[in-house]
């Protein structure tokens, strides 16, 4: 994990960086990572950024402080990124690399942020996932893409929701992740046996319940999405397993795939300690980072196993056409047709997410 005293050199470097306009899109990469106190009187602190692939590394090119650790990013058309705080998050913000300030939005004082934002299909309205902290209810948010600010929110019709993607149908999806928690005891997982994953279709005009789906197992928590298949139609969900025997958490699968009518695991060969991270579309199947066991592992659009790849603690997953980045703790690979190639990312510990920028 990078020190204080690193992120202090990287914004020095990153000032110092080329042209962005000289780096080539393909060669972008929107990340967050975290930086460790030097001493215990110290607080943590937090960036997002914009990384350059230079010779055989990646570099920070663009670096803002963020409040707390963040996790969700989202490329606007404009030129501009959004970042969401960790759950259970209080801020949102939109900026713009290589400016130092940025448009922040604070949520009400009983609801807490997800992790996750997206663009309504016409860019003037932004989606988030909430929780009310009073009851635990998850919400969607629905905000003034100038603005940033709540306009109204939709109930989730579940707890925890995390990711959420828009369909080529003009709805919405949302990963109702099931795990309740209270405000007084953050992120700690109570009452497992109440768990209620699911995944939800939702009308982007009022919000409007269109559709629920769970799977047979019900400690498998809906986390992250991502669009794959031949038509781009074919939904990948990364699991996490809350299985309270560690055998059965070993064992459980880590991909879910979702068709439009049938949700259904796909499973694994070896165990991958029932935590998946990060999910992608990639050179013609689905990736889940798996950070407990050290890589990613990969399925096909029908499910079946094609390998699973070494990375030390992969998390974040970026994809591009023909191309997959898959980032660990000081090191990135590139996963192409032709093979693997790593990049190294000095001194530098990629947070939960990254996606491809420009």
């Amino acid at each position: 994990m990078l020190t204080r005293r690193h992120c202090l050199a990287l914004g020095i470097a990153a000032m110092a960086a080329p042209a962005w306009s000289a780096i080539p899109a393909a060669a972008r990469l929107l990340a967050a990572w975290q930086c460790e106190p030097q001493d215990t009187a110290e607080a943590a602190r937090y960036q997002i950024g914009l990384l350059a692939a230079q010779a055989d590394a990646l570099v920070v090119a663009r670096a803002l402080d963020v409040p707390t650790r963040a996790h969700g990013l989202l490329a606007e058309a404009g030129g501009t990124v959004l970042a969401v705080a960790r759950r259970p998050g209080d801020w949102l913000l939109r900026w713009r690399p290589g400016e130092a300030e940025p448009q922040t939005a604070w949520i009400e004082p009983d609801r807490a942020f997800n992790g996750h934002v997206v663009a309504s299909g016409d860019g003037r309205r932004l989606y988030t996932t909430e929780t009310d902290l009073e009851t635990g209810a998850g919400l969607v948010g629905v905000r003034d893409a100038a603005t940033l600010e709540k306009q109204e929110e939709w109930p989730t019709h579940g707890m925890d929701p995390h990711e959420l993607v828009l369909d080529a149908d003009g709805s919405m999806l949302v990963a109702n992740g099931g795990i309740p928690t209270l405000p007084e005891t953050g992120r700690l997982k109570i009452g497992l046996e109440r768990m209620d994953a699911s995944l939800v279709r939702l009308h982007t005009q009022g919000g409007a319940l269109l559709g629920q789906w769970r799977l047979a197992d019900p400690r498998l928590s809906l986390r992250h999405l991502a669009w794959g298949g031949a038509d781009g139609r074919l939904l990948g969900i990364a699991l996490q397993a809350e299985h309270d025997d560690a055998a059965a958490k070993q064992a459980a699968p880590l991909l879910a795939l979702f068709d439009g009518k049938t949700l259904r695991t796909a499973a694994a060969p070896l165990p991958l300690a029932g935590y998946g991270g990060d999910i992608a579309w990639a050179n013609g199947g689905f990736a889940v980072s798996t950070p407990k066991v050290d890589g990613f592992a990969r399925w096909g659009a029908d499910g079946r196993w094609q390998g699973f790849t070494a990375l030390t603690e992969a998390c974040a997953l970026a994809a591009e056409p023909g191309r997959l980045w898959a980032g660990g703790r000081e090191e990135a690979l590139v996963a192409e047709a032709a093979g693997l190639a790593a990049r190294p990312v000095p001194a530098l510990w990629l947070d939960n997410h990254w996606l491809r920028f420009g």
